[in-house]
């Protein structure tokens, strides 16, 4: 009995913080997620495990960025999609002749191995949301075929810091 008490007194302790301290983590920092479509090959393949900074109010969002958000579909609003950020608030986005543009700009993108088989917008994307896209195009489920094209801000989850698979 003596050897349970001092288990409990010495490890239980540690246990319940250790616990308390991951799931706050995993809440509102860091977490480790799994990618299990091919909407973002070739930048992020199948089954590729991403590290996702949770803590958004710290940095500011830029064309370009991975992010972790909830869709504004139907039916999937508890699903987390991973995409590219492609439009702020403000800008105008537009995809024609296989290529993108924002603000009437075509966009260089060296990261797509295919050109887009379709056209869509231009729409301009509203205050507090966004515009993402996949980066396999022609495949990836997106704001391109969504009913409400736009993400609002209180939507994202995350930024993705790195694709733990590039590092080995």
């Amino acid at each position: 009995m003596d050897k349970l008490k001092r288990f409990v007194k010495h490890w239980v302790p540690s246990i319940v913080i250790g616990v308390a301290l991951s799931l706050l983590i995993r809440t509102y920092v860091a977490e480790a997620m799994k990618v299990p479509t091919d909407s973002m090959v070739p930048t992020i393949e199948v089954n590729d495990r991403l590290l996702v900074d949770k803590m958004l109010w710290t940095t500011s969002l830029k064309h370009g960025d991975i992010v972790v958000f909830y869709p504004p579909v139907p039916g999937e609003e508890h699903k987390r999609y991973v995409k590219r950020l492609m439009g702020l608030p403000g800008d105008t986005v537009e995809i024609k002749d296989g290529a993108f543009f924002r603000n009437g700009v075509k966009v260089d993108e060296p990261y797509l191995h295919v050109t887009m088989a379709y056209a869509f917008g231009p729409v301009t994307v509203p205050a507090d949301h966004y515009f993402f896209l996949g980066d396999n195009r022609n495949v990836s489920y997106d704001a391109h075929l969504w009913a409400t094209p736009f993400v609002a801000k209180d939507k994202l989850i995350g930024k993705v810091l790195v694709d733990v698979n590039d590092l080995f």
